[in-house]
């Protein structure tokens, strides 16, 4: 062991004098600075967009109750040493003094105590163009805070008295930013914030009030923590009636499903970040071991045994890669501040620290990544016959084990698994990653057959005879090279589309053109009428669907009750109405994932999936509803998608007819406002029962954290951009030395400059065509799967991308042997062939 030691230290010390670690170190280094700096920033981003997405719900976790809540919730919070703040709201009516018209309005109450909003900030103003400034304050006794369409809708200004109830309260400020806005109807209404103490005065909670109670609590994460938990666990126990607990995790859907897709986009950034270091670092080894093949020869001559030699060579790799990990573990915490930095103006407040995990992991994937793909040649050094001292063509590199590279990759796996937030996402990844390894040296191995027999040459260009040859002369190493530059390219290609495509995607699902109104309550009547008043007004698309209360009252003619279910969920939907619709065809805007949607087939209907799921019903199942007093049997014959943060009209339940006969029925459209000042106060006016639901302040919100997000997913797209084009160059510039000897001695026999410039230029183009058609092949395979089962999306790739990626592999790949091939030729003859001969 010693003599392992000491050797490992010289030899050490000795290839570090020498350079022939630089390219090694270099690799390693790149690879966890690109992982590190990705793993920083992310970490942080993420810990940032968690804690801000804590202002849609004000507060770390919210305890929600149809009753006020229990007193056990609230000492609990105070035991464990949180901050509490209870607020309620429900739906009432304000309306304006006969002075000012006598105009009423159906606005969503909510009435606040001292300390609220716990997280996040509530802005107010005192003018309509003003946009308002945080305050910590709460409407004070005598005066509400109000949205500035209620205003506009009841003509009343700043001052002016709002009749609630029994009491007039003096209209104080404009809210201009409400942080926990709620996604329901009521809470889309206008806002009439104040102060709890008023409420009594008003006269509108009676024993019978439907309210809503929130009691939102703040402090340690461990402490959240804590709380959650033993929340989660009184609430199951089941004695207690109408209470959930809302957190992050388990929040408003739109607010989770647009950070739950911002953590995937991260996370795939790494894992593809990894991925592309373990080429460098592969390709930067197996150079390694090649040179080093004589000294071990000369080891062996000397006395060593292969034991000593593979102990000094793993103690000489695991030295280097502590040394390179945390050198990159450095330098990626210092460029992760140039991404905070970049958005600065884009993050409201300071990122939180980042955590040790990024540290741990890098240093982690830095040894792995050398023990993987670096230790397998590096012990074939120890088995070098003497031999070789007298004899070059003996005790060449071969290719590794399986058993020691597959323990390598499977280490390697098992930190891409760990980096990856979603199970789905690291299958995808890893194992498309690994798979395709598979198809590109196949692929590319008969690649190399085809062309040896398609060239004939005796009618060829000498130059494309000639790359011919150096291309399959050495089979292996062509599917090697081709291989990693097809990895490379795979990463690159695959980048580029989730970058355009996927982040388009995205962006369509809650869209700058979103609906950000929704009325509800127009009556038959009314309908055509009031569509026509939105075309008056510029309003040319809009969703209008008839809406159709009824409660599920038996499955399969099983009487059915919250009773039959555990789940709190199923619970509250079969205890309450449904909103049922129905249309000749499915909605543009959800999808049909199983069965099929039968235009005017009567006595059918269509369900949304997780509605399904909840309920465990399945394609044929009979549903019972009670419509207005009248019992309406239904057969399932389809299972929707419905992407609920769409802001588009959806519904759990629809009729597959143009119209259902002797039912009650009211309309609701979605569609987005014009920005003419008036609008929606014209819109009352004329149709007064109808209530008018704005949803500018929600779409703002995820809108905002969504522009955040894909602005950083670019930025780290860019970094790793980047080091995916060192890897390309690392993959052309590998065969340097074999190239050089190769024209060296067809320059010594006679042949011209600038006919090996062709041959070269030829190669290089022909391996980058090839790879990166390969590359994009898979590519596009990859994203679809990932669009299809990780973000949910349906995306279809071009059919140029193939094209257009063979046609980048050959400019990337030609740009990259110019850059890096282009001393091969300008090397005096004499001089590489007596290196050659050393």
């Amino acid at each position: 062991m010693t003599d392992s030691l000491r050797l490992g230290w010289r030899t050490l010390w000795r290839d570090l004098r020498a350079g022939e670690l630089r390219l090694l170190i270099v690799a390693v280094l790149l690879a966890v600075a690109a992982l590190t700096a990705v793993g920083f920033f992310a970490d942080r981003l993420q810990g940032g967009l968690k804690r801000d997405a804590r202002q849609l719900l004000g507060g770390d976790a919210v305890i929600v109750s149809d009753n006020p809540t229990p007193d056990a919730f609230v000492a609990q919070a105070k035991s464990l040493g949180l901050e509490g703040t209870a607020t309620y709201g429900f739906p009432t009516m304000a309306r304006a003094d006969d002075v000012q018209g006598g105009a009423s309005k159906l606005v969503a109450l909510k009435a606040v105590t001292a300390g609220y909003p716990l997280r996040g900030n509530l802005q107010t103003s005192t003018t309509f163009a003003d946009p308002g400034e945080i305050t910590r304050d709460i409407p004070p006794a005598g005066e509400v805070w109000v949205d500035a369409s209620l205003l506009d809708s009841l003509g009343l200004k700043i001052g002016d008295p709002l009749l609630l109830g029994d009491t007039s309260l003096r209209v104080g400020r404009i809210i201009t930013l409400e942080p926990d806005r709620g996604a329901g109807f009521m809470s889309f209404s206008p806002r009439v914030m104040l102060n709890q103490a008023d409420v009594a005065r008003t006269g509108l909670v009676q024993p019978a009030s439907r309210v809503g109670y929130r009691y939102a609590v703040a402090g340690s994460d461990p402490a959240v923590k804590r709380f959650t938990e033993w929340a989660e666990a009184t609430i199951k126990k089941g004695e207690l009636r109408g209470v959930r607990l809302d957190s992050f995790e388990g929040g408003r859907p739109e607010m989770r499903q647009t950070l739950e897709r911002a953590e995937k986009f991260l996370s795939l950034v790494a894992l593809l970040a990894a991925l592309l270091s373990a080429v460098a670092v592969a390709l930067a080894a197996r150079g390694f071991a090649a040179s080093h093949l004589d000294d071990c020869a000369m080891l062996r001559v000397l006395g060593q045994s292969q034991r000593t030699i593979a102990m000094a060579y793993a103690f000489e790799f695991a030295v280097i890669g502590l040394v390179a990990s945390g050198l990159g573990v450095a330098i990626g915490f210092a460029v992760h501040y140039v991404f905070v930095l970049l958005l600065a103006g884009l993050v409201e407040t300071a990122l939180p620290a980042a955590t040790l995990w990024p540290v741990a992991f890098g240093l982690g994937m830095g040894l792995t990544l050398l023990f993987a793909f670096g230790l397998p040649p590096v012990l074939q050094l120890a088995r070098v016959p003497p031999l070789r001292v007298i004899r070059r063509d003996v005790g060449g590199l071969k290719p590794a084990s399986l058993a020691v590279l597959g323990i390598g990759v499977a280490g390697f796996a098992a930190l891409l698994m760990a980096a990856s937030s979603d199970i789905k996402l690291g299958l995808i990844a890893v194992g498309g990653f690994a798979g395709a390894v598979a198809v590109f040296a196949l692929l590319s191995w008969l690649a190399v057959k085809v062309l040896r027999r398609s060239v004939n040459e005796t009618t060829a260009p000498r130059w494309l005879v000639l790359a011919t040859r150096q291309i399959s002369a050495r089979p292996a190493y062509a599917v090697v090279q081709v291989s990693a530059l097809a990895v490379g390219l795979l990463a690159l290609v695959l980048l580029v589309l989730l970058r355009t495509d996927l982040v388009a995607s995205w962006r369509k699902a809650t869209p700058p053109d979103a609906p950000n109104r929704f009325v509800i309550n127009v009556m038959p009547d009314q309908s055509d009428a009031f569509q026509k008043s939105l075309r008056d007004a510029g309003v040319g698309k809009f969703d209008w669907y008839p809406m159709i209360r009824g409660r599920l009252v038996a499955i399969n003619d099983k009487p059915v009750t919250p009773d039959d279910y555990v789940e709190d969920r199923a619970k509250r939907l079969v205890d309450r109405e449904f909103n049922l619709s129905n249309a000749m065809e499915a909605p543009a805007h959800n999808s049909i994932t199983a069965g099929a949607w039968k235009p005017g087939a009567a006595g059918e209907v269509s369900v949304e999936e997780g509605l399904a799921d909840t309920l465990g019903l399945k394609l044929g199942d009979t549903l019972r509803f009670d419509i207005g007093g009248m019992q309406n049997d239904a057969r399932i014959t389809s299972l929707r998608k419905v992407d609920w943060g769409s802001m588009h009209a959806n519904f759990f339940v629809m009729y597959t007819v143009a119209s259902l006969a002797d039912v009650p029925v009211t309309y609701m459209g979605a569609f987005r406002a014009p920005e003419t000042r008036g609008f929606d106060n014209a819109l009352v006016r004329s149709y007064p029962n109808v209530t008018n639901v704005d949803m500018s302040a929600t779409i703002n919100q995820v809108q905002r954290v969504l522009d955040q997000v894909i602005r950083a997913v670019e930025f780290l797209f860019g970094f790793t951009l980047a080091a995916g084009l060192v890897v390309l160059f690392a993959a052309v510039t590998a065969t340097r030395e074999e190239r050089a000897r190769e024209f060296a001695v067809m320059r010594a026999v006679g042949a011209r400059a600038s006919l090996l410039r062709q041959v070269q230029r030829a190669e290089l183009i022909g391996v980058g065509l090839l790879a990166g058609f390969l590359a994009s092949i898979v590519a596009s395979v990859i994203g679809w799967g990932l669009a299809r089962y990780v973000f949910e999306f349906t995306w279809t790739a071009s059919p140029l991308v193939p094209v257009a990626g063979a046609l980048a592999g050959a400019v990337l790949a030609l740009a990259a042997g110019w850059w890096g091939l282009r001393d091969v030729l300008r090397r005096p003859v004499v001089d590489t062939l007596r290196r050659a001969a050393e």
